[in-house]
This record gives structure tokens, sequence and C-alpha cells, in this order.
């Protein structure tokens, strides 16, 4: 017996006496990135339906390979879904069971499908939705929102700069969490705008959720800049953002005392120190996280060297170092370090 047979034998085992009725559009939840988070309901569905409506057919097909599956396979997506609608319908009204799948993650969730269920449901068929995988919820689960209570998903802001500057100050003007999608070559645009319109409001930035190369972090946005900056691979994949819910006005008081002192002391210790042996140090005097303060100290080494590039003579090789103090005769100039 083949892996993929067992699995699906394992899944008819495990849905029991669930009645999965005919004549029904099943909407599916697939896996954002590991095959390992599809369900065995939704394998068993896979292998009990007719036919597969799907985004993208050659996706799809190869789900449904892994899973030694073989299904008449209906391209619906973005730019055909009311156009293919009816070809759905038509199964259902011969008694056939339909899966809908999107390409990752719950269908109808900045992915098509809302426009299928609603034509299947005015038809007159059921429709059964299967719960799994879902970047919005992942992402929530992992953000550590204290102060959120429930969430406004908002998908992708607009990636024209005027539009996408009035989106976030109206998201910015919510205090509620909020969820934001972002593609790889709009990320750095998207987190110069967010610094500009929110810099205080924390962010959880996760790219690459449930792969292998999956970072989740958690800064303030005026810091997302430098930590994108900081190395290549923090801008690639794909990016799910959470906005957190603003505290109350003493804890975002509290809060922001807070930072500032941190700030404070990030600043006195990267005069002295490299940055990561600054950061841990700030770390265990704060008791901050550490990829917070990490972002912080690149966000401050960013603004310190842009500062010193614009200065009068900063960047001359000649800048004179300021006299020791007469009534210091302890106290050394800082010797001139070398930026590699």
């Amino acid at each position: 017996m083949s892996v993929s047979s067992s699995i699906v034998q394992a899944a008819a085992l495990a849905a029991g006496q669930q009645q999965h009725p005919a004549a029904s559009l099943y909407v599916v939840a697939t896996p954002i990135g590991n095959i390992a988070d599809l369900s065995l309901r939704a394998v068993h569905v896979l292998a009990l339906v007719d036919a597969v409506a799907c985004e993208d057919t050659r996706v799809s097909a190869g789900l449904l390979q892994r899973l030694g599956l073989g299904k008449p396979l209906i391209a619906l997506h973005e730019h055909n879904e009311e156009a293919a609608a009816p070809r759905v319908i038509e199964r259902l009204a011969s008694g056939e069971r339909v899966a809908y799948v999107s390409d990752a993650g719950t269908p109808a969730i900045s992915d098509p499908g809302a426009r299928l269920v609603a034509a299947v449901r005015e038809a007159g068929f059921r429709v059964i939705p299967l719960p799994g995988p879902s970047s919005v919820v992942t992402a929530l689960s992992a953000a550590g929102d204290i102060a959120g209570q429930g969430f406004r998903f908002a998908g992708f802001v607009s990636p024209k700069a005027t539009a996408r500057e009035r989106d976030l100050r109206r998201l910015a003007e919510d205090a509620g969490t909020c969820v934001i999608f972002e593609a790889p070559h709009r990320i750095e645009a998207l987190a110069a705008a967010l610094a500009q319109t929110m810099p205080e409001r924390r962010l959880t930035v996760c790219r690459e959720l449930t792969k292998q190369f999956e970072s989740i972090h958690t800064l303030a946005a005026e810091a997302f800049p430098a930590w994108l900056a900081a190395s290549d691979d923090h801008r690639r994949g794909e990016f799910v953002l959470v906005l957190h819910a603003r505290p109350a006005p003493e804890a975002e008081e509290a809060g922001s005392a807070a930072a500032a002192s941190a700030d404070q002391l990030l600043k006195v210790l990267l005069e002295e120190l490299p940055l990561k042996q600054a950061v841990a140090l700030a770390v265990r005097a704060t008791g901050a996280p550490k990829g917070e303060l990490y972002a912080r100290a690149l966000a401050l080494k960013a603004g310190d060297e842009a500062d010193a590039d614009a200065a009068p003579g900063a960047a001359g090789a000649d800048a004179a170092v300021p006299p020791v103090p007469a009534d210091w005769p302890e106290r050394r100039a800082p010797a001139r370090r070398v930026r590699r």
C-alpha cells in the first residue's frame, strides 16, 4: 500500500459517520506552505468529490497527485469566477459533489471563492465549509497582541503611493488589531509608509509562514524599514503583518516612556559597543524582547549614520575630533571608528 493510499484510507476512517451530502459545494482550506497541515477531513472530501474547482489547475493538480488522487479540474479564478460558477452549479444540479480550493489557505479570504459561494447559495444548493489553514489566523496566533479584541482584515493595501498612504491613514485611525498582506516586491514601500504614518504602532512581521524559512518579529513600525534593510533574507517571501491594537492611554504612556528609556540606553551602548553586544546588554538591563530591541538599535544606528552624512564636514577624512575638556584630565577623546 502506498503512502498516499494509506493517507486516504486513514482520512476515511477518521471521517467516521460524518455525512457528506451530494449536490453540495465543499469549500476546502489547503496548506499555506506545509503539506502536513492538510486536514484528514480535507483529504477525505477531496477523495470523495466528483470534481474540484480551483484557482490554478497546475497547483491543485500537484496537490491531488501527492495524495494519489485524480479528479476533473475546473479553473475558477479571480478573472473568470462569475463566468465559471454556472459550470459548478450544473454539476451540483446533476447530484455531484464539488470541492473548491484556492492555491493556498482558506478560499474567499483575499482569494477567489466568494462569488462562487454566493452563486451556489442563490441557486439553492448547500455550501459546506471545511476549516483549515489560514495565514490570517496563523499570524494572529503568534503576534501576542495583548490589547487586541477581535481584528480587522485589510488584505492588500493599494500598490500606488497616494492610495496606499490614504489606506494606511484610515487604518491608523482604528485602534483595533488589523492584518495586512504584502508581496515581497512591495514590502519596502509599505514599510516606509507604515513608519511614516504610524511610527509608534507595534507591528508583528510574519514572513513565509509554515515554510522552512519562516520568521516572526515584533517591532515598532518606525523600526520596520531598518529591519528589512539589515538582511536580503528579510525581504524575501510572502508577508503577513499584524498591526497591534493601541493600548489603553495609561499603558500607551507607560510603553512610550519605556521605549524612550530603552532608546537612550541603546544610544549610549552603541557609542561604545558593536550592535549585537549593545542589544544583548540592553535586553539584560530592560527585560524587553531581543527582537524588538535589535530592530530599535538598527533604526537608531541608521538614523545616526544619516545625521553624520548630513552634518557639515562630517564626510571629510580630516574632520576634527572634539578637544578633551581641560577640567577632565582623565577623559580621553574617543577613537574614530572605521565602519566596515
